[in-house]
């Protein structure tokens, strides 16, 4: 259960990105605890009228999340599309990979890449992961300096 799935507010001309802390890594049918939390994260920022972007690090992860998506049940039921299918502009919720992603515009960024995506600085806001797994932990601290270099500010949430 996250403990804090709303950042702080801050003023519409800074860039947030949000860190949230894992403090486990149990897969539930097939997706990690992180994954299993963009699932989350994706489906109350749509709620709340938001586009959203979720970068995969790979085309075999993005499946896995769309389909964890499609198997949502109906009255949570969160539109979205792979990249490069859907309606022309994609769904309110896109999944991309490297290889593959669309240029319309989003509003926020669910990162899972392992390293810091040059593109998130298009972005107004972020959402990354500091996983578990200590090797993991020290990517995300990486990612999480490149973010305060580009001049987002950082903020930190939980996930239990």
């Amino acid at each position: 259960m996250a403990t804090h799935l709303n950042p702080p507010q801050e003023a519409p001309y800074m860039k947030n990105a949000t860190f949230y802390l894992l403090d486990n890594d149990t897969t539930v049918n097939g997706l990690s605890a992180v994954e299993q939390l963009v699932c989350e994260i994706a489906a109350e920022r749509w709620r709340a009228g938001k586009r959203v972007l979720i970068a995969c690090e790979d085309e075999k992860q993005a499946i896995r999340l769309d389909e964890a998506l499609w198997a949502r049940p109906a009255e949570s039921f969160v539109p979205h599309n792979l990249a490069g299918e859907g309606p022309r502009g994609g769904a309110p919720v896109e999944i991309a990979w490297p290889q593959k992603r669309n240029s319309s515009p989003r509003d926020i960024l669910i990162s899972l890449r392992t390293s810091f995506a040059d593109f998130a600085t298009a972005f107004t806001e972020v959402v990354d992961f500091v996983p578990y797994e200590e090797t993991l932990k020290q990517l995300a601290r990486e990612r999480y300096k490149a973010y305060r270099m580009a001049g987002f500010n950082l903020n930190t949430a939980t996930w239990k």
